[in-house]
């Protein structure tokens, strides 16, 4: 499809989020509880991460409509065990962008950007998401949300994406 100026036009952009709306982090928080965290666990078990089902069937029928773009608040040094787990799924193709390292802000402010830079090349249709503070923050920014409750609510995880800006 083209556009106006003979320009491929872009498809509006789903945007969906990781750990605990694909992935079931459950298993890791574990390495979250204790004081100090142990991080290194934590991101070396993501590949064990079980599918949540719900939320790889809704990243298919998005891509149906919608370009598919990921935005982790993960670590940029879990590319390679994210595209193998996505793989591994079979989730649909899509740009992965991942928190850059030594970012620590929270995952609101980090993601709130990456939705304003997104929107520059293509609409933003929606932000999938299982964080409170990112989904007000998003909405507030005028984003529409779709929230992410089907892993159920993790405290531990939603301490690690806004407190310590790690996930």
């Amino acid at each position: 499809m083209t556009g106006p100026a003979g320009e491929a036009a872009s498809r509006a952009l789903a945007v969906v989020d990781i750990d605990g709306v694909l992935a079931d982090v459950r298993h890791r928080l574990k390495h979250l509880d204790r004081r100090p965290k142990d991080w290194a666990s934590f991101f070396r078990e993501a590949l064990a991460d079980a599918p949540l089902e719900v939320g790889v069937d809704m990243a298919r029928r998005l891509a149906e409509v919608y370009e598919v773009v990921y935005l982790s608040g993960r670590p940029e040094r879990l590319r390679r065990d994210t595209e193998t787990w996505f793989a591994r799924h079979g989730l649909p193709a899509g740009e992965l962008h991942l928190r850059p390292q030594k970012d620590y802000r929270p995952a609101r402010e980090f993601k709130v950007q990456m939705l304003r830079t997104l929107s520059q090349r293509a609409p933003v249709a929606v932000l999938v998401d299982d964080d409170p503070d990112v989904l007000e923050a998003a909405r507030l920014a005028g984003f529409d949300v779709l929230p992410a409750t089907w892993m159920g609510e993790a405290d531990t995880l939603h301490q690690a994406q806004e407190q310590d800006g790690r996930t």
